[in-house]
C-alpha cells in the first residue's frame, strides 16, 4: 500500500525530472496511482475534463504489481536540495547580474565577445529569477502554484517553456562565442575600437528569436494534469501532446535534446578551436605576426575562458543528458528488475537537475578564476557596487585582447577626454 505521501513525492519526482519521461510511449499520456484495496498499483489514463480549462483527468486500468520496495526522496535530501537551490539562486542572481553591470556600464567593456557573454548571463539571469523559485515551492509544498487556477497553467506553460528557451539561448551563444575566437585569429590585423558591431547586435537578436522559437513547443504540449486519489484530486503540470506533431516531439524529445542542445556546441567548439590552432601555428611563421605576440596572447586568454565556458556547460548537463538517456532505452514497465532501476535513476536524476541548474551560476565564476581582466572588474565593481559608473574601473582590460588604461574623472582634475586608450587587434 502506498501512501499519500509517497504518492505525492512520485508526482513531484516526475515534474522535477522532466514530466514528459514519466508518461508512456503512447499518445493519451499515464499517471502513477495506488490501488489501496489490493496493495497493487493501477495507470490510469488521462482524458480530457471538459469542466477545467487547460487540465485533464484519468481513468484507472490494470498494471504489473507494485515494487515490494518504495521508491522515494525525503526528507533530509528535500531540504538539501532547497538549501542548494537557495544558493545557486543568490550565486546566480548576484554574478550574473554583476557580469551584466560591469559590460553595461563601462564603455570600454561594450565589445563583441563582451556582448555575446552579457546576452548568455542575462538567459541565466531570467532562468535563475523565474524557474528556480517554482521548483523549490513544489518541491517544499508537494503541489504545483496556484493549480486551481489560470494563474497555475500560465505557470505550467511558462516554466518550461522558459526552461528550454534559456538553455538554447546558451547553447547559441556559446557557438557564437567559439565562431567569434576563430575570427579573432583569422583576421589578425583587425583592429576594434569601444562599441559593439552591428553584426553581433544583430547575431545576438537571432540568437534569441531562434532559442525562443525551439521552445514554443514545450509551451504547447504543457498542461495541468488532474486525476483523483482516495477521493482527492491531483493536479500537477505535465507533457499532454494532443497533435500528432506534439506526439512526435514527445517521442523524440530525449534525443533532440542531446543532439542540439548539448552536441551541437561541443561539436561548434571543436571545429573552430582545431581551425583556430591551425590558424595560430601558422601565424608563428610570419616575423611580423610573431611579433604581435602580446596581442596573441591575449586572444589565447580569450579563447581559454571561451574553452572553459563550454567545458563547463558539457561537465553540468551530460549527467542529466544520460539519466534521460537511460530512463528510454533501459527502462521498461514490465521489467522484472524496473523497481531497483528506477531507485536510481530517480536518485540520479535528481542530482543531474541539481548538477544542471548550477551551470546557470557559475558562468561568472568561470570567468573570474580563468580572466585576469574580468577578476579586476569584478574586484572593483562588487567593492564599489554603488560608485558612480566612470570610477567603478580604474584600469580595465576587455574580454577581446584590447587593453585600455582609464583615469576617473576626479584623478589630478582630469576629465574624461584625458582618458587613455590602447587600441590593439581584437
Amino acid at each position: 500500500m502506498w501512501p499519500p505521501k509517497i504518492l505525492l513525492m512520485a508526482v513531484v519526482s516526475c515534474v522535477l525530472i522532466g514530466g514528459g519521461n514519466c508518461q508512456s510511449n503512447s499518445s493519451d499520456g499515464f499517471q502513477l496511482s495506488a490501488d489501496p484495496s489490493s496493495g497493487h498499483r493501477s495507470l490510469n489514463r488521462v482524458t480530457s475534463d471538459p469542466r477545467a480549462v487547460g487540465t485533464v483527468r484519468v481513468r484507472p486500468l490494470s498494471l504489473p504489481p507494485a515494487c515490494l520496495k518504495r521508491t522515494y526522496i525525503e526528507g533530509l535530501f528535500k531540504y538539501v536540495n532547497t538549501v542548494l537551490s537557495c544558493l545557486i539562486f543568490v550565486v546566480g542572481m548576484v554574478g550574473n547580474a554583476t557580469l551584466l553591470r560591469i559590460i553595461y556600464l563601462n564603455k570600454t567593456m561594450r565589445n563583441g565577445p563582451n556582448a555575446l557573454i552579457a546576452s548568455l548571463a542575462l538567459g541565466d539571469l531570467i532562468y535563475i529569477a523565474i524557474d528556480i523559485p517554482i521548483n523549490v515551492y513544489k518541491l517544499l509544498a508537494m503541489r504545483w502554484p496556484f493549480d486551481d487556477s489560470v494563474f497555475g497553467l500560465f505557470l505550467c506553460k511558462l516554466m518550461p517553456f522558459l526552461q528550454k528557451a534559456s538553455v538554447g539561448i546558451t547553447v547559441l551563444n556559446l557557438c557564437a562565442l567559439s565562431v567569434d575566437r576563430y575570427r579573432a585569429v583569422a583576421s589578425w590585423s583587425r583592429v576594434q575600437g569601444v562599441g559593439i558591431p552591428v553584426s553581433t547586435a544583430v547575431e545576438i537578436l537571432c540568437i534569441w528569436l531562434l532559442a525562443l522559437v525551439l521552445a514554443v513547443p514545450e509551451a504547447i504540449g504543457f498542461k495541468m494534469v488532474s486525476f483523483d486519489y482516495n477521493n482527492v484530486t491531483i493536479r500537477t503540470c505535465m507533457l499532454k501532446p494532443e497533435t500528432p506533431f506534439m506526439t512526435f516531439y514527445r517521442d523524440v524529445k530525449v534525443w533532440w535534446l542531446f543532439g542540439f542542445y548539448f552536441c551541437v556546441p561541443l561539436v561548434c567548439t571543436a571545429v573552430f578551436y582545431t581551425l583556430m590552432t591551425c590558424e595560430m601555428l601558422s601565424n608563428r611563421k610570419g616575423s611580423l605576426k610573431f611579433s604581435l605576440s602580446e596581442h596573441l596572447k591575449q586572444r589565447r586568454e580569450v579563447a581559454k575562458a571561451v574553452f572553459s565556458l563550454v567545458l563547463i556547460f558539457a561537465l553540468c548537463w551530460f549527467p542529466l543528458h544520460l539519466s534521460r538517456i537511460l530512463k528510454k532505452m533501459v527502462y521498461f514497465q514490465n521489467d522484472v528488475g524496473r523497481c531497483d532501476l528506477l531507485n536510481f535513476l530517480l536518485v540520479f536524476d535528481y542530482l543531474s537537475i541539481n548538477l544542471a541548474t548550477i551551470n546557470s551560476c557559475i558562468n561568472p565564476i568561470i570567468l573570474y578564476f580563468v580572466s585576469k581582466k574580468f577578476k579586476n572588474c569584478f574586484r572593483s565593481c562588487l567593492c564599489c557596487w554603488c560608485y558612480p559608473a566612470g570610477s567603478i574601473l580604474s584600469s580595465v582590460v576587455p574580454l577581446n585582447g584590447t587593453s585600455f588604461q582609464y583615469k576617473s574623472p576626479d584623478q589630478n582634475g582630469l576629465s574624461d577626454r584625458t582618458a587613455l586608450r590602447k587600441d590593439s587587434y581584437n
